[in-house]
């Protein structure tokens, strides 16, 4: 397969060590780039839920990716987040191409590009964090009961649905799960200078221009593979959002992107 050059991608929210995590598409799509960096923006081992008898092959061919892309030259840098946040305990260590770290800023072109995984900004996360774990565990056997639904729905020619996806969205609103997360990321991003601020952690791609009385920022998310399947990629002059879909995938090897400008200051969403 001719892989595609790409200066920078990144992924998060993985959840490697659970049902939830779609290693099979992740391969293929690891195994289509040839990036200069990959930054695993957190969550990429799930170590809350992780059980010695859950790491399927399927699994083990994503590290065995990571591992590839080091060998062929690629800078890996790894941000903790919250479900491997035991990582934070090493963070600062270098081993040759690989890096660990809490967070980083990017200087591209003159723009400096603020990236770290979002649970900071998380309030239910910091006050409750055992039932965030409590409810980690419904959220696999939701996971599979979905797959069943969709197994059933595809055979009667019907479409996929997202229990997972329906049910945190509404419950997060219910509650305000997250405490205006995004506009608190954008806010810090602005007063510190920064010109785009990438997180991960809340599982919702997207883009997002915004201006305060104190300057403007883009905020992007690079979702997960557990629901949207999508990634952020830096081509040296843009960002776009790459989102996996399996048609398109199979007869080549191009992303569905959204491209991302500077221009973009109004309040708009993309994703």
């Amino acid at each position: 397969m001719n892989k595609r050059a790409v200066e920078i991608v990144v992924l998060s929210d993985l959840h490697l060590g659970t049902v939830g995590c779609h290693a099979i598409e992740l391969t293929k799509y690891l195994n289509s780039i040839s990036p200069d960096k990959l930054i695993l923006n957190g969550d990429i081992f799930d170590i809350w839920n992780f059980k010695k008898y859950y790491w399927p092959d399927t699994h083990m061919e994503v590290v065995k990716c990571f591992i590839s892309m080091l060998a062929n030259g690629t800078d890996i840098y790894y941000l903790t987040g919250n479900h491997d946040e035991v990582i934070r305990k090493i963070s600062s260590l270098q081993i040759g191409p690989l890096f660990v770290k809490d967070k980083m800023v990017l200087d591209l072109n003159g723009e400096k590009c603020w990236i770290f995984h979002g649970d900071i900004f998380d309030i239910a996360m910091k006050q409750t964090k055992w039932i965030a774990k409590i409810g980690g565990k419904g959220y696999d056997l939701l996971i599979l009961l979905n797959r069943a639904i969709n197994y059933v729905l595809k055979q009667t020619g019907r479409d996929k649905v997202s229990l997972s996806k329906r049910m945190k969205d509404s419950v997060k609103k219910a509650v305000q799960f997250i405490d205006d997360f995004e506009v608190a990321a954008m806010d810090l991003a602005i007063q510190n200078g920064y010109d785009y601020v990438i997180c991960g952690h809340i599982h919702q791609p997207k883009v997002r221009g915004y201006e305060n009385e104190e300057g403007s920022v883009i905020y992007m998310n690079s979702g997960d593979w557990v629901e949207n399947l999508t990634a952020l990629e830096y081509d040296g002059k843009e960002w776009s959002m790459y989102k996996y879909e399996e048609d398109s995938f199979i007869d080549k090897s191009n992303p569905v992107v959204l491209p991302i400008r500077k221009k973009l200051k109004e309040k708009a969403v993309i994703g």
